[in-house]
């Protein structure tokens, strides 16, 4: 029997680690299929306080080695089924392990949608990114191209005005489909251009960064190369809630809804991060809700424990 299982080891599922680690809770971090979450793939992150420049994957082995120092067990493997149906809720593993545990909490993130074409995968992290808070700043005066037409995208673009003049949206649809206030912030920008009716059907580099994507016509199939320094996926992110749907309460794109707090609709389950959190993604605020999480799982375990001992 785990007092405490945290689901994830991104930012969230870290934080939520050494916090729970120095309230001597013991906590089992189960790492999941990509162990580091989001950050693993991305290059310098120049806005965790404290971190002038520090590369994605030093950030969450700086991390994860305070949790291990602190007395977090770590186990590296993913849960393929949950049970929150009574306490303690029961975990299988993917090599069959089983687990049970009196509080948890889900900080297993979300995945960017890409846009499996040739060039992403070897350019992700080269220039290929999902998040112009993230990683804006490294193409000042660049040519960027952001993909998408919904309101991450508008907000992408519209972020990147504060640092080039040079951006390009590419949608697959003959017309936005963002929100009407989200598209104005672009579509009178002379710093904006769109391309309607395309898509980016490959992303083309020198092996160190990209340089060039083909854009293809919907239509008429006819193709171009356009240089460009950056390319911002901006076609959506999936919450890694398959596991829970009809077991805890998720919103109408799948994110867990949070009753108060890091409280989900089940006493005892707790979520941070990305998982819930479909406003910010941004690794500090991740990191944050991963510390509140365990603060609250603590408390209600402590009150779980007086209201047994008053019913002895």
């Amino acid at each position: 029997m785990e007092k405490l299982v945290i689901l994830g080891s991104g930012p969230a599922g870290l934080a939520a680690a050494i916090y729970a680690a120095r309230a001597h809770l013991n906590p089992l971090v189960i790492e999941g299929r990509m162990p580091g979450g989001q950050l693993m793939s991305t290059s310098a992150v120049e806005n965790w306080p404290g971190e002038i420049s520090i590369l994605g994957p030093d950030l969450m082995q700086k991390l994860r080695s305070q949790a291990l120092h602190l007395g977090t067990r770590f186990l590296s493997e993913e849960i393929i089924s949950a049970d929150l149906s009574s306490r303690p809720f029961k975990l299988t593993t993917h090599r069959h392990k089983e687990l049970a545990c009196e509080a948890l909490i889900i900080a297993t993130g979300a995945s960017p949608k890409k846009l499996d074409v040739p060039g992403e995968d070897t350019y992700w992290g080269k220039g290929v990114t999902t998040c112009a808070v993230c990683d804006g700043s490294f193409y000042r005066d660049k040519k960027v191209v952001i993909i998408g037409g919904g309101d991450t995208a508008m907000e992408n673009a519209s972020f990147m005005t504060n640092f080039t003049k040079q951006i390009t949206i590419v949608h697959i649809l003959p017309h936005l489909t963002a929100s009407s206030s989200m598209q104005e912030r672009v579509v009178h920008n002379k710093d904006i251009s769109i391309m309607y009716e395309s898509t980016v059907t490959a992303i083309e580099g020198n092996a160190t960064r990209v340089t060039d994507v083909i854009i293809t016509h919907q239509k008429t199939g006819a193709q171009q190369k356009l240089p460009v320094d950056g390319v911002f996926v901006s076609i959506g992110i999936n919450p890694n809630t398959v596991l829970f749907k009809n077991q805890l309460e998720l919103d109408s794109y799948g994110y867990i809804k949070l009753k108060e707090h890091t409280m989900t609709s089940v006493p005892g389950v707790f979520a941070a991060g990305d998982v819930c959190d479909n406003r910010y993604r941004q690794a500090i605020t991740s990191a944050g809700a991963g510390c509140a999480a365990t603060l609250d799982a603590e408390r209600f375990l402590k009150e779980d424990k007086l209201n047994k001992i008053s019913q002895r």
